[in-house]
């Protein structure tokens, strides 16, 4: 049996602040973009930059990690898999569309703002040091570990194997 690999690594900045959902069931999905520039320099001389814009989306626990720390504008690395979905529109145009599902997100500037670029992100519960690292993993084990009261009222409690149809989900 020969053995594929579906792995995508990113640093780039938010390009909109990210929007949490949830699913009929109770599952929190959140959504954003990042921004990942390129710049080389063509034979003549002339420096050239390329930016390409990718969609993320994030599920249960680091859902609502996603949704409480990051921002516009906020550097951050991310890691998942490339996943393309279709649906039909409201129109009955056939939609196509490619996203990173991520399992992990580390947040690579600081809470107080980046001096290079101007910004000023509000403090949204950021660790002492600046920096977070957040896996999937990690977020369904504290999740399973320790029910808060609105972890026992929602129908979706963190564990991946209760989402049943998030390909239906056309965010």
């Amino acid at each position: 049996m020969s053995r594929s690999l579906n792995k995508v690594s990113l640093i780039g900045n938010l390009t909109r602040d990210p929007e949490l959902r949830f699913t009929p069931q109770g599952t929190a999905v959140c959504t954003f973009g990042l921004a990942t520039n390129r710049q080389w320099t063509t034979e003549s001389g002339e420096k050239k930059e390329d930016v390409e814009f990718h969609k993320i989306v994030a599920w249960t626990k680091l859902a609502e990690l996603c949704a409480q720390l990051l921002t516009k504008g906020r550097k951050a690395y991310v890691e998942g898999r490339l996943q393309t979905r279709s649906w039909d529109a409201q129109d009955g145009a056939k939609r196509t569309t490619t996203e990173i599902v991520i399992s992990s997100m580390i947040i690579l500037d600081s809470k107080r703002g980046s001096s290079e670029e101007g910004f000023d992100y509000p403090d949204k519960g950021m660790p002492e040091d600046d920096t977070a690292l957040i896996t999937e993993e990690e977020s369904v084990k504290k999740t399973k570990t320790k029910k808060t009261p609105k972890d026992k009222k929602s129908k979706g409690s963190g564990d991946k194997a209760e989402i049943e149809n998030e390909e239906d989900i056309p965010f």
